[in-house]
């Protein structure tokens, strides 16, 4: 069975709807930041703020490269892992890429608290701030992506549902 890797911005429910996938399907679940935290010994934020975003994408191509080889996993991966063609390539390689969307006022809501968000920090306007990221990172989001679902007003548990739908739909499992 192939991978089945979720992708999307910060605060879309990845790791949680991950958990729930993989629990439904009898699946391991991983979550790449988890893993970079687990083989660092480090916390993202940690290696952004010591080694900055070079280091942490460096660490996030190994876990991925090492992750895409395995199979039968649902893969979570940062909100930032399909900016780098080589992630994207290892991933769709062994797996189907399920991009989960929500609104930058749902995104907004969710991470609003978040301390562990080293790219939000210190924003002056936290939703302005969204808005630009989820402009720059759309085309590559969408090239990565092998299927779409939105997770504004929907459960988690919801939204694994309509994920397992679309991979039936579409052959993938």
């Amino acid at each position: 069975m192939k991978n089945i890797v979720l992708t999307g911005f910060m605060g879309t429910g990845k790791t949680t709807v991950g958990r729930i996938l993989a629990q439904r399907l009898g699946l391991e679940f991983v979550d790449t930041d988890e893993e970079i935290e687990r083989v660092t010994g480090k916390t993202v934020p940690d290696l952004f703020g010591r080694y900055g975003s070079i280091r942490f994408r460096s660490e996030e191509r190994l876990v991925i490269k090492k992750l895409s080889a395995r199979i039968a996993l649902v893969i979570a991966t940062g909100g930032g892992a399909v900016l780098d063609p080589e992630n994207v390539a290892a991933l769709k390689k062994n797996g189907v890429v399920v991009l989960i969307r929500s609104s930058p006022e749902v995104i907004c809501s969710r991470v609003r608290t978040a301390r562990n968000r080293p790219l939000l920090a210190g924003a002056k306007d936290l939703r302005r701030r969204i808005e630009d990221l989820l402009a720059e990172r759309e085309e590559a989001y969408r090239a990565a992506a092998d299927l779409e679902v939105v997770s504004d007003l929907e459960s988690k548990e919801e939204v694994a549902g309509k994920i397992i739908q679309l991979l039936r739909e579409r052959k993938y499992i």
